[in-house]
Order: C-alpha cells, then structure tokens, then sequence
C-alpha cells in the first residue's frame, strides 16, 4: 500500500493563447475547476496505476471539499484519512498557454491547519510500503509523517515543491527526493542537473531529476546512474506531468522494478498524461500505460 500526506485543492484553471505579463489583460479560451492539489495528484495517480493508495490530508466545509472528496474516492482512493475542517478548501490559480505551459498560485486554505499527522494518520502510515510527501502543507507537518514512516520502514518519497529549504530532520528520513530540474537547481544552487543530482546524493540515498522534454535522471549511493529519455508527444497540458510521473514511480518501485524499469513506467504514465487537459482527469490507468509501453 502507499500512503499519500500531502495537500489537496479545487484548480481554477484558465486556458489561453499566451499567459498574461504583469499589468496585462487577455481573453481565455476556456475555465475549469478540477480537483487537484500534489497530495491529491500523486494519490490519484498512484491509485489509476495499479495499487492500493490511501490519501491523508484535508479539505473545506465547502462544496470544493465535497468535490475534491468525491474525486479520489471516484478514482479508487481510500479517504477515510481526508479531514473536513471549517472553512475553505484550498485552491490553486492556473493560467495553461498553448503551447501546454502553465503558471500557478496555491492558496493553502484546510492544506494549512494541518500541523502534523494524527494517530490515525500513524496507523496508516506504519502499514504502506510508501509514503509520498511534497511541501504545500507546513513543514512540520511533512517532517512529522517522513520520521513516523521511516520508524516504519516505508520507503519516503519526497517531491520537494514549493521549492525551500529542506531541514535536515527531513532529509534525514528521505529514501528517494524527485525535484524537477529548476527545484534541483533552487536546492543545490547548481544549474548543471548531473551536479545538483550530485549534491542531493550528499543527503538523500536515491535522486531522480526530472527535465521535461528531456526525460529524468537517476542517481543513487550505491552508484547507479540512469538517463531516461521522455516519450516524445504534443503536449496540451503539463499540470499534472509531474505528480503523475512520482505517482506511477512509486508504484513501480512498490512492485520492485528495477530503476531503468521503474523511471520507463513513470515516463511512460506523464506522457499520456500530458496529451490531456486537466490535472486528476489527466492521469492514465494502468491498462493504458502498459498498452503504451508495449
């Protein structure tokens, strides 16, 4: 089983020609709200990719809370670990241009009352196999369930983004860190991705940089190194390309893929996903991605 302690939001997503510059006013082509949210992203993913997956996290006493929970029960996820605090949900800001890129702002919302995981939360976490982290909830939060599921073997996988500084107390309980190559670059001050995966080995035991067009690197301790090219496709709508690449990652790593196997799987899961609008309606199943495998 994996778990998932991370945020989930309602995306307010605007789709336009070319994203507005600052003091500037332009007309989109189309407005929808999808649930979505890196917690709530990588959760869907996992669970459309074949394994059992149970979200822990919390949502508004609003109608988006509402929505948001219907979504990833919908999607297969056990939410019993979704809380319902007052107040509103959070919510994400999203302008995507035409050529498939897009620019966010998160407003934290429920994300933010979450301080650290419950005893429940714990139960949950002492039995998956992994736990999938990122940093749109408090970092003490983060840091408390990274240390519970390192008491308890899980494997902690952590999408650091928004990227910030990453205390120690964290990195110490992380098995494997999945920046993008401008959050590598933030963490490690490296502009050159081979150095930043070099410098996040110094703290982590497993790094995999993804970059886009140009596939991921991976990097472990024990001296691995791997280059996976990305799947060459249209892309309509990168939102969700990288929770669903670190959702469909950790599964393959659950089933016991070896790396090569494992980044070819995930690669495999953001390029369909990409080809698609939408963050949680964009993720593939896993009868898609080994029909685009094979």
């Amino acid at each position: 089983m994996i778990s998932v302690f991370g945020s989930a939001n309602m995306d307010l997503v605007a789709y336009v020609a070319q994203a507005p510059k600052r003091g500037e006013t332009v007309t989109g082509r189309a407005f929808r709200t999808v649930p979505g949210g890196k917690g709530a992203n990588q959760a869907i993913a996992a669970a459309r990719a074949g394994t059992e997956v149970a979200f822990l996290g919390a949502v508004g006493d609003d109608s988006f809370g509402t929505e948001i929970r219907a979504t990833l029960a919908e999607a297969g996820v056990d939410v019993a670990g979704l809380r319902r605090v007052e107040g509103p949900s959070g919510i994400a800001h999203i302008v995507v241009d035409d050529e498939g890129g897009n620019s966010i702002i998160v407003v934290p919302g429920a994300n933010g009352t979450i301080t650290g995981p419950s005893s429940d939360d714990l139960a949950v976490i002492a039995r998956s196999q992994a736990l999938l982290l990122q940093l749109e909830l408090p970092m003490e939060a983060v840091i408390g369930a990274a240390e519970a599921a390192r008491v308890g073997g899980a494997q902690v996988v952590l999408t650091p983004a928004p990227a910030r500084p990453l205390p120690d107390e964290l990195l110490e309980a992380v098995t494997l860190i999945v920046p993008n190559e401008h959050e590598a670059a933030a963490l490690t001050g490296a502009a050159d991705s081979e150095t930043a995966l070099d410098e996040l080995l110094k703290k982590v035991p497993e790094v995999v940089i993804t970059l886009g067009s140009e596939g991921a690197l991976y990097g472990s301790r024990s001296g691995d190194r791997l280059r996976v090219p990305a799947v060459p496709v249209h892309a309509v709508d990168t939102t969700a390309a990288g929770d669903t690449f670190v959702g469909a990652l950790a599964v393959a790593r659950t089933e016991g893929k070896p790396p090569a196997d494992a980044l070819l799987f995930a690669s495999a899961a953001a390029a369909l996903s990409v080809q698609r609008e939408g963050a949680s309606t964009s993720m593939p199943t896993r009868q898609e991605i080994d029909a685009f495998l094979s």
